[in-house]
């Protein structure tokens, strides 16, 4: 089941593979259902009619947004590489609890075609290619989109204490374009890519899997929830593992492709 959010003349709208659900349906329906009921109840959800409309980022303005770091070895050479301290980078690719934070509310992020943005304060900034895994209040993996962890390693690197300000901004966060129903199972075998073009021509192309991740999904997941209540599900972004090289630097009318598995997500770029 792939699960998609729609701008109408009514507003936000839900659809399941092309066909609406019904228009009060809200995605925090979903994540208050156990995951082996996630399916039927969808089904119970259809409506008539054929989607159509823009698409928006597939999560509600009240969902969490986290975010997990250092979790590929790739990820955690260019932080150590990047930063004055890069000890506490190896450090926590080895320790036992993983890196994570609060990237955005539900509201704050970018969808499919939005522009994202780079701090006008920074001088090094990146998109960060992640799988984003979808889970229920329960703390159930039920699916996943793809997204953007928009950063500025400059103010990173000065300090680790800078994170919320390198990761935390208007526009820092895209996902979408959609949701892929599923259990982290079904998620071991996919693809990252990432690709970035500067006026129309193709500035980095890089890629990596899921299965180079250090840590497994349910790790990260069941980390998150240990001492959180999530009423309304969370969608958390898994890591980085394709990083562009370090004279690179993203810049206003840059457009950035990013492909998770079957999904595509799009943005330009703004300041």
């Amino acid at each position: 089941m792939y699960l998609t959010r729609h701008l109408t003349e009514s507003g936000p709208r839900w659809a399941v593979d092309g066909q609406w659900l019904v228009a009060s349906f809200d995605l925090g329906w979903l994540m208050a259902v156990p995951s082996e009921r996630a399916r039927a109840f969808i089904e119970s959800c259809k409506s008539k009619g054929e989607a159509t409309g823009p698409l928006l980022a597939p999560v509600e303005r009240e969902t969490e947004v986290w975010a997990s770091g250092v979790t590929y070895l790739r990820s955690r050479d260019a932080r150590m590489h990047e930063s004055d301290t890069g000890d506490i980078y190896d450090k926590v690719y080895d320790a036992e609890r993983p890196e994570l934070f609060f990237k955005c509310a539900g509201w704050r992020a970018r969808g499919p075609g939005e522009h994202i943005r780079v701090r006008r304060d920074a001088t090094w900034n990146v998109p960060e290619p992640e799988l984003v895994l979808i889970s229920n209040s329960g703390g159930e993996i039920i699916g996943y989109t793809a997204g953007n962890d928009v950063s500025s390693r400059d103010i990173e690197g000065a300090n680790p204490l800078y994170l919320p300000q390198a990761k935390v901004y208007d526009g820092s966060c895209s996902l979408g374009p959609g949701i892929i129903l599923g259990d982290a199972a079904s998620m071991a075998a996919l693809s990252i890519r990432l690709r970035i073009e500067r006026d129309g021509e193709s500035v980095f192309d890089g890629g990596t899997g899921i299965d180079q991740m250090k840590r497994s999904l349910q790790e990260l997941v069941e980390c998150l929830y240990a001492e959180l209540t999530m009423p309304n599900g969370s969608m958390l972004l898994t890591g980085a593992g394709v990083v562009p090289a370090d004279d690179f630097n993203l810049s206003p009318g840059d457009h950035v492709r990013i492909d998770v598995g079957p999904l595509t997500l799009e943005n330009p770029v703004d300041s």
